[in-house]
């Protein structure tokens, strides 16, 4: 029976238990009495009842852990075996490691702690940069097993990847096998079928992503064509959620191949370039619209120039010596009109409508300065026309679809109103 105190091996002094409980597994936080710092032991009980498979992955953790050198994967250190001598009424294989102080990810998600996009996109990040070293060995090792609770989120605030109990080297992979290896709603069918490639990992860390996002294990979540259903549960930049459903993809041939094509995928995402040039005349404003488009999405911001390039036209004189002239008559007037034009001047300048197209679904939104508001949404397969038309106030930009009809811009003139068409349409045509 191993207990805390125990000293194994006369070096490694057992201090406390982690993690759930699993028959015939234990990991333990110990100190090493050599290097004066503390470890991690991971142990498997041998017993006649135990399948020879288990101490396969087990040896195989080891040895490969052995061979890797990755700042951000704990170091092997040691792998020893246990005999009567420990006190213990089984034999035990005991692999060592670096510890990593801080949390896992399952337990900050546990805590209730709230992950915003930014914090999401930095752990995408730094889990592909982990996954690109992983798979670009030769041959490529494979974790198989991505989840909250095996990326640990250092006191550094950096992520780790710990727990390589699933590994596989696919130089070693011979033919299929039918052995579980993974976690439901985290591993891809093409795993459980025993054809685990780079892609598969990938899929683990998008569901991992998802799972920080939404609060809810992806297994919890509902599916539609064996995709995860999250977008309409965060409130995230639409062209990460299509990042995220791409690296999501179950048919494997729909997702990012490897580590490398999906990190650059998420960081090549070029700033917006104005597509029309406003009009000088302030009296007859133009819409600037500025686009970024790629063949899995669009998105489109459109909003008024700025104030720089109507301070010369003469209006602001007008209005300032209105002002002046109720603020002498009459003080209350006054101030109310200076409060009417100034919530005019940032409604005006300060508005910006932004739509997104990718191949699933459309979405348009306000935003005005910090505030975003007046949703909505519908499906990209849906949409039956796109097209301008007059109203009273200029030209507006409508989507029409087989059950509705979605307003995507307005009080526009006719030749931005048209570009606009013509860009939307341009895409679509593309994907069609």
């Amino acid at each position: 029976m191993l207990t805390p105190g125990q000293i194994l091996k006369e070096r490694y002094q057992l201090q406390k238990q982690l993690g759930r409980t699993i028959p015939g597994r234990k990991t333990w936080l110990a100190f090493d009495s050599q290097l004066q710092e503390q470890v991690i032991l991971k142990m498997l009980a041998y017993s006649p009842e135990i399948l020879g498979q288990e101490l396969n992955l087990f040896e195989t953790e080891a040895k490969i852990l052995q061979a890797l050198n990755h700042p951000h994967i704990p170091r092997y250190r040691d792998y020893f075996s246990l005999e009567k001598e420990a006190n213990s009424d089984l034999p035990w294989f005991a692999l060592v490691q670096d510890y990593i102080p801080g949390f896992s990810l399952q337990e900050l998600l546990d805590r209730e702690k709230n992950f915003i996009e930014e914090d999401v996109e930095k752990i995408a990040k730094e889990v592909l940069e982990i996954l690109i070293y992983l798979h670009e060995l030769e041959p490529p090792v494979l974790h198989r097993d991505i989840k909250p609770s095996n990326l640990i989120m250092g006191a550094d605030q950096q992520i780790y990847l710990v727990d390589f109990g699933a590994v596989q080297s696919q130089g070693n992979a011979q033919g299929v096998t039918f052995t579980i290896i993974g976690t439901s709603g985290y591993a891809p069918l093409e795993q459980f079928w025993g054809r685990a490639v780079p892609a598969s990992d990938l899929y683990g860390l998008g569901a991992t992503l998802i799972h920080l996002l939404t609060g809810t294990p992806p297994v919890d979540l509902p599916q539609k064509n064996y995709q995860i259903q999250f977008s309409d549960k965060v409130d995230i930049n639409p062209s990460f959620a299509t990042w995220i459903n791409q690296i999501t993809e179950m048919d494997l041939g729909s997702r990012f191949q490897n580590a490398r094509e999906a990190l650059t995928s998420l960081e090549s995402k070029p700033k917006l370039q104005p597509l029309v040039t406003p009009q000088k005349n302030p009296l007859n404003l133009s819409i600037i619209i500025t686009i970024n488009k790629s063949p899995d999405m669009i998105e489109i911001y459109t909003h008024a120039p700025s104030l720089r390039e109507i301070q010369g036209s003469g209006m602001f004189g007008g209005i300032f010596c209105i002002f002046v002239g109720l603020l002498l008559t009459n003080p209350v007037y006054g101030i109310l009109f200076f409060i009417l034009i100034l919530a005019g001047v940032f409604t005006l300048f300060g508005e910006k409508n932004y739509i997104y197209f990718d191949h699933n679904y459309f979405r348009t939104e306000r935003h005005l300065l910090d505030f975003t508001y007046g949703k909505r949404q519908g499906n990209t397969r849906d949409i039956l026309q796109i097209s301008s038309s007059k109203f009273e106030s200029g030209y507006q930009v409508m989507v029409q679809s087989e059950n509705n009809k979605y307003q995507l811009d307005q009080a526009m003139n006719s030749k931005d109103s048209t570009s606009l068409v013509e860009e939307i349409n341009e895409w679509l045509n593309q994907i069609n």
